[in-house]
């Protein structure tokens, strides 16, 4: 066994600078990054998909939102349509949110290599701002690539099922009825919104494990604790940044809500006149400091946890380049 061993790094140590075996490290980490990813993005919107869904209801309706309100649809949608019903929009939330997650944990593992590099702290921990820009970053790319999948998950969660069948009714109705830039209604203020919530959540979460190695000499925090530094970043972003998220629900949603939201400052004036600010741009907030901490605290619990799973399974030779 030895001599083989000896005999592979033999092998590896000849081969010449420029053959394309040495080049496909850095695209197993990027395919690492992007399996992980979606894997973790996966389980956080499944955890959390009936207050997702719920949540919504609520956004794009001039309805009060409470607690006792929400629970309460939650229990009359499983009375009415069975349990699996308040999951509906979850397929099209999967398909938005593996892509989503993905793109978003990968970039930015590449947006801190650069800035890395760019700030000369290859292979450290980044100083606040790159940190911050890093996840700003990687939210936006991810945002832009996918933005149609959310406009269709958030017709899905709020219109019945005789009105759109599957994913690809809602695409093709849309494009028919409303025309196909009706697919980026909402696309601004997603951006707008995406920039300090990415940001903030990358930020928080980085800076609570650096702390962490500092303080405990551990690398790598126990689950626990990242799942409470997730549930921290979450808090903290999605607070920073909801007021857009319900602009960008009400605008996405118009065309089946009868509402004439088109643009971001039209439709604040609309929710703030009818509404007013706290429960007008706030609404559900509540409900996110329930969910959201949950959802961000399993996403990047579950991406830390299987990102070092597949780096174990590499070193155990289970793969090979």
């Amino acid at each position: 066994m030895a001599h083989r061993v000896h005999d592979h790094q033999r092998a590896v140590l000849s081969l010449p600078p420029s053959s394309p075996a040495k080049d496909l490290g850095p695209r197993w980490t990027a395919l690492d990054s992007l399996l992980c990813g979606a894997f973790a993005g996966a389980v956080a919107k499944t955890v959390i998909a009936p207050l997702d869904r719920t949540k919504i209801i609520f956004q794009v309706s001039s309805n009060r939102f409470s607690a006792k309100e929400a629970f309460r649809l939650i229990y009359c949608t499983y009375m009415k349509d069975g349990l699996l019903s308040l999951w509906r929009g979850n397929s099209a939330t999967m398909v938005r949110v593996m892509p989503y997650a993905a793109i978003q944990f990968c970039s930015h593992d590449q947006y801190k290599k650069l800035l890395g590099r760019q700030y000369g702290f290859q292979g450290k921990a980044l100083p606040p701002f790159p940190r911050f820009l890093a996840g700003s970053l990687a939210g936006t790319t991810a945002a832009m690539l996918t933005y149609p999948l959310d406009m269709v998950r958030a017709r899905m969660a709020v219109t019945a099922k005789e009105m759109y069948s599957n994913i690809m009714h809602v695409f093709v109705r849309i494009s028919q009825e409303e025309g196909v830039k009706t697919l980026y209604r909402g696309f601004t203020p997603t951006i707008l919104g995406v920039i300090p919530y990415a940001g903030i959540t990358f930020f928080v979460y980085e800076t609570l494990k650096k702390l962490h190695t500092d303080k405990t000499n551990r690398s790598q925090p126990y689950p626990y604790e990242r799942l409470a530094f997730g549930a921290c970043a979450g808090l903290i972003g999605q607070s920073a940044s909801y007021p857009l998220d319900v602009v960008r629900r009400r605008m996405q949603t118009a065309g089946v809500t009868g509402s004439a939201c088109s643009t971001i400052l039209g439709t604040i004036r609309e929710i703030v006149t009818r509404e007013g600010i706290i429960h007008g741009l706030y609404k559900g907030l509540s409900m996110n400091w329930v969910k959201g901490p949950i959802a961000v605290g399993v996403s990047f619990t579950t991406f830390d946890l299987t990102h070092n799973l597949l780096e174990k399974l590499h070193q155990m030779g289970y793969f090979t380049h």
